[in-house]
């Protein structure tokens, strides 16, 4: 989740497909069957949302008052 936040990915059901195909490409079992495959995706996309909030608020606390947005300040 880490590199998707990384390159800006939003949490849509692209994403959620990707994080799939990830999770199967390392191994990881992922039932065929298209009901329980759509109820990890509404899962991972819970996750992923939670991961950006938590993160953007990290962000925000490390940023300086009154800087411009992804600025240095200079």
């Amino acid at each position: 989740m880490a590199e998707l936040y990384a390159v800006g990915r939003k949490a849509n059901r692209r994403t959620a497909d990707e994080i799939i195909a990830g999770l199967e490409a390392m191994g990881n079992y992922v039932p065929t069957s298209e009901v329980t495959r759509r109820d990890y995706r509404n899962v991972l996309l819970k996750e992923y949302e939670e991961f950006i909030e938590v993160h953007d608020r990290e962000k925000d606390k490390k940023m300086p008052p009154n800087a411009p947005e992804g600025g240095t300040g200079q």
